[in-house]
């Protein structure tokens, strides 16, 4: 199984990188903005749910990331669509998301079935 921490860390690192080639390179401040936004509070979504008080905080958060997830996997489709990224950079990339967003629902899915 995937470590969601560090996943989700690396992934936000991803993030930031790509943020910075598309300000500097493509002067594209907009999506790049939304994208920074969705794609580094997925891993701070996992990293408060780990610190979560109850199962119950743990979920929420999780659920909160997991919505993140969608969200950025939305911000990546727009920039592949306009071009901002070619085909390699998006799959690549996306790839990461898909994979972080279905950790997340298998952690979702464990948690509620320990109740």
């Amino acid at each position: 199984m995937v470590d969601i921490e560090k996943a989700s860390e690396d992934f936000a690192v991803r993030i930031y990188n790509l943020y910075k080639y598309l300000s500097y390179s493509k002067k594209e401040y907009i999506l790049s903005n939304q994208l920074l936004r969705s794609g580094t509070s997925i891993g701070a979504n996992v990293s408060e749910a780990e610190g979560g008080i109850t199962k119950k905080d743990f979920i929420a958060k999780m659920h909160i990331a997991l919505k993140e997830a969608h969200e950025t996997k939305y911000w990546l489709r727009i920039m592949r669509r306009t071009e901002l990224l070619n085909s390699v950079e998006y799959n690549s990339i996306y790839k990461d998301a898909s994979i972080i967003e279905a950790t997340i629902v298998k952690i979702l899915k464990s948690s509620k079935s320990d109740n």
